[in-house]
């Protein structure tokens, strides 16, 4: 299992961006349609938002894949 630790620069990203940003979805379309179709879990449990808010602490899973949202040191935390 591949695993990514993402650091968070802001309060929060929506997921279709996070699977974007970290290479796992080749565009948004993409990350929109991984999420559409079932293939995204949040913290465990299947999600189908696709621009739900992901905070740092959550842990995002697809296609073999986990990434673990943390927050940069020094940055307030919601």
């Amino acid at each position: 299992m591949q695993l990514i630790d993402f650091e968070l620069r802001g309060e929060f990203i929506p997921l279709d961006a996070l699977l974007k940003a970290t290479g796992l979805a080749g565009s948004g379309g993409g990350a929109k349609a991984m999420v559409s179709a079932g293939q995204v879990q949040v913290d465990g449990r299947d999600e189908l938002r696709k621009t739900c808010k992901i905070r740092a602490g959550q842990v995002v899973s697809v296609h073999g894949a986990r990434v673990r949202v943390i927050g940069i040191a020094g940055a307030p935390l919601a």
